[in-house]
């Protein structure tokens, strides 16, 4: 059925809301299972769960045909039982925030260590693109979530972009000498990218953990 029938029929059977989840391979973040369910949204590296109503979640399968420049992208959520427990380690907007005060210090560091000036044009461009957007501002959740939602969200945005970079740069190698240099510096900048993770599904989330709050 089309995406606006299944909403509707999952707001029918008593869904009130749903949950992001945003997993890797190592890091099940935001699921709960089971086995099946897990290893379609880490392939997808994408899922939602339902709050409330049946215990479902949803995994996009993404399609892409045509010509190149005239590319039909079509996407298909599959509907799959999920287990009734909390998401996998995600944390509350006041821990997100604390961890990505540190997040982006780190992160800030990696790319100086990472000489991105050096590492070539593409980085630098990188780089800069990033600036323009940190300056021009935008709207990036709905009408109607927290504020601090809000601050978190723009934060784990700006740590991932600079996680995004830096690992541009180590690819481009930098001003890196060894592959022990950049395996250290991979290492670095792993656990601020989770960071970042964390606290986007943690922001997304906020709107309908605050709807939950209140019907307890």
């Amino acid at each position: 059925m089309g995406l606006t029938l299944g909403l509707g029929r999952l707001r029918a059977l008593g869904v009130r809301g749903l949950r992001i989840a945003l997993p890797v391979p190592g890091h099940p973040l935001g699921l709960s299972g089971p086995p099946e369910f897990n290893a379609r949204a880490l392939a997808a590296g994408e899922a939602v769960i339902a709050v409330g109503g049946p215990a479902v979640g949803l995994v996009p399968e993404v399609t892409e045909a045509g010509p190149r420049g005239d590319v039909h992208v079509s996407v298909e959520w599959r509907c799959l039982e999920v287990r009734d427990a909390p998401p996998a380690d995600v944390p509350s907007l006041g821990e997100a925030e604390r961890e990505l005060a540190e997040a982006l210090r780190d992160a800030t560091e990696a790319l100086a260590r990472l000489d991105v000036a050096g590492a070539g044009p593409t980085a630098q461009a990188a780089l800069e693109a990033y600036r323009a957007r940190a300056a021009r501002g935008r709207e990036v959740l709905a009408p109607g979530y927290p504020p601090r939602a809000v601050r978190v969200l723009e934060l784990a945005q700006r740590v991932a972009a600079l996680v995004g970079i830096a690992t541009g740069a180590q690819a481009g190698h930098g001003a890196a000498v060894s592959a022990s240099e950049i395996a250290a510096r991979a290492e670095l900048l792993r656990p601020v990218e989770r960071t970042a993770r964390r606290a986007q599904v943690a922001a997304y989330n906020a709107y309908v953990e605050e709807v939950e709050r209140r019907r307890g």
